[in-house]
């Protein structure tokens, strides 16, 4: 072993340590999550070219995943100026820029636009400006599934921190029926179909009360989810920030102790060595007790920055009892359909958890026991054999998952449920159901998926 660069190593280490935040936990608990809220390449593709023309810009699409931009307007240089010093400077003109980093593997000269690039970021934020008088003045949205009306308010919250640091920032929807009110995950726009007409002459609960059901439900679990984490986080800092500098200035100690030794015995190029050894010295206590201080107020949480992004009113869809009646999902051969989707996980070695209610493109997530596989489920019951119908939110999940993502499909719901699997179903021929964004396939076509994988 090289003492030397054992030493070397250690040194660098124990000033890492000092520096940065240990996240490596958080991250480990956090892979189903980040797995399923990853944004794909189509996902930004998609929004850059339908949010450009609102921000002023016409990006032409030339092939999947890269896009012709060029001069930007005026407006948009504005907007890049007061985010430089966040995401750097915005160009003047961009020729050709790609979304999806493999593509620059092909052509390396390509600018890669993405969450975090100035050009993207400068084309969000003028999306939001736009959509300010929008979002004020409401919207009307179908809903296939639903057969009373319900208003659905949506605020903005976050969290910060002692030091005035944003911590997390998050959406929250509040839906407002005859039934009183209840949580709905923001995703739940995505299984809506674009609506028309006046709101209805009801009266569901006002906004007031809306916001103070969040406050109740929401708002202080969301408080407290943070908290948790970061006192786990902070707790994991101060503990190696004490270590890491308190070994540190013990060493720088040792090294006072005999430079003192050799200035007592004569030494002439001790002194020098010595003043820079205190000086080294006093800034590590300093630093010590300054992070001392900023962690303590790291530790202080508070709810911050509540507003009111918008309302829409969500109607039963008018066709709901007529063209479109045989796609209505049954309560009842939903419910059985779950059962066995919940059943067949755990005798296989994986533990479900039922998230049907969240809006998030998947009815189940599914934990392997002992091991760190994980898949998200669409269950879809039918009473018989019948064609299967993805909401626009579970294809686009489906797309975006891959192959961690599975159709459950449970036929004969209505006598003897039979289960039948499929893997990435996103690549079946789905044909679009445009009058309510959803998607179908037959069940000859999911049959034949299952027995070919």
């Amino acid at each position: 072993m090289d003492r030397e660069k054992f030493e070397r190593i250690t040194r660098s280490a124990l000033e890492g340590l000092a520096r940065k935040e240990l996240n490596l936990a958080r991250l480990i608990s956090k892979r189903a999550e980040a797995k399923e809220r990853r944004l794909v390449p189509e996902v930004i593709e998609e929004f850059f070219l339908e949010g450009g023309p609102v921000a002023g810009i016409s990006p032409r699409r030339e092939k999947p995943f890269v896009a012709r931009v060029g001069r930007l307007p005026r407006q948009l240089l504005e907007i890049g100026r007061s985010f430089e010093s966040r995401y750097g400077r915005l160009g003047r003109e961009y020729r050709r820029v790609a979304f999806d980093r493999v593509v620059l593997e092909e052509e390396p000269t390509l600018e890669w636009v993405t969450p975090g690039h100035p050009l993207f970021e400068a084309v969000r934020e003028a999306v939001w400006r736009r959509a300010q008088d929008d979002l004020r003045r409401g919207a009307v949205f179908f809903d296939l599934h639903r057969d009373t009306p319900a208003r659905l308010d949506v605020y903005d919250c976050s969290i910060k921190d002692g030091t005035g640091q944003t911590l997390h920032r998050r959406l929250f929807v509040v839906e407002a029926s005859a039934d009183g009110f209840a949580l709905r995950q923001p995703t739940v726009f995505l299984d809506l179909s674009t609506g028309h007409g006046e709101p209805p002459p009801i009266t569901v609960g006002s906004r007031e009360e809306s916001e103070r059901f969040l406050v109740e439900e929401a708002l202080e679990d969301f408080l407290e989810e943070v908290r948790e984490e970061r006192e786990q986080e902070v707790e994991t800092i101060s503990r190696h920030v004490e270590v890491s500098l308190n070994t540190l200035i013990d060493r720088l100690q040792v090294q006072v102790d005999e430079l003192m030794q050799r200035q007592a015995r004569g030494d002439e190029g001790a002194a020098g060595n010595l003043a820079q050894a205190l000086d080294r010295l006093d800034q590590l206590n300093e630093r010590l007790e300054r992070r001392r201080e900023e962690l303590a107020k790291q530790w202080q949480l508070t709810l911050a920055d509540l507003s009111h992004v918008g309302s829409a009113w969500v109607l039963p869809h008018p066709e709901r009892t007529g063209e479109l009646a045989q796609m209505v999902r049954d309560p009842v051969i939903e419910a059985i359909a779950m059962r066995e989707a919940m059943a067949y996980e755990e005798a296989h070695g994986w533990q479900p958890e039922d998230v049907s209610k969240e809006n998030r493109g998947f009815d189940v997530l599914s934990r392997q026991c002992g091991g760190p596989g994980v898949r998200f489920l669409e269950v879809k019951g039918r009473a018989a054999v019948g064609p299967i119908a993805l909401t626009a939110n579970e294809y686009r999940t489906a797309r975006r998952l891959g192959e961690d993502f599975w159709l459950y499909a449970i036929f004969d719901c209505g006598s003897s449920p039979r289960l039948v699997r499929v893997q990435d179903p996103a690549r079946l021929g789905w044909e679009p159901v445009v009058k309510i964004e959803h998607y179908t396939a037959s069940a000859h076509l999911i049959e034949e998926a299952a027995s070919t994988q």
